[in-house]
């Protein structure tokens, strides 16, 4: 008898709207605290939304009010300046397979 395909968990940009397993996508977090931080682990509590790897979501996620929407919450500058500084490092487009 065959294994059966382990089920990938799909979650969807809150830019782009691409569909991607989970693991592919960086998870924001809204902590109770009020704080907007980047969740590599996709462990900490609070709400959440996911993003591309790709710089040009990062930056438009900095700047429109998507995450905002998608958290239930108003993001600070502050946290907007962190967001834009983690997408900085990030490749400017998406590799196809």
């Amino acid at each position: 008898m065959a294994a059966q395909p382990r089920h990938i968990p799909l979650r969807s940009c809150v830019v782009c709207r691409a569909k991607l397993p989970k693991r592919d996508l960086v998870r924001v977090v809204m902590t109770p605290g009020g704080d907007c931080i980047v969740d590599e682990t996709g462990k900490h509590a609070g709400r959440g939304a996911y993003v591309c790897r790709q710089e040009a979501c990062w930056q438009a996620v900095a700047k429109s009010g998507r995450l905002a929407r998608a958290l239930r919450e108003t993001v600070s500058d502050a946290s907007r300046a962190r967001l834009q500084e983690y997408g900085a490092a990030l490749p400017s487009e998406r590799r196809r397979a």
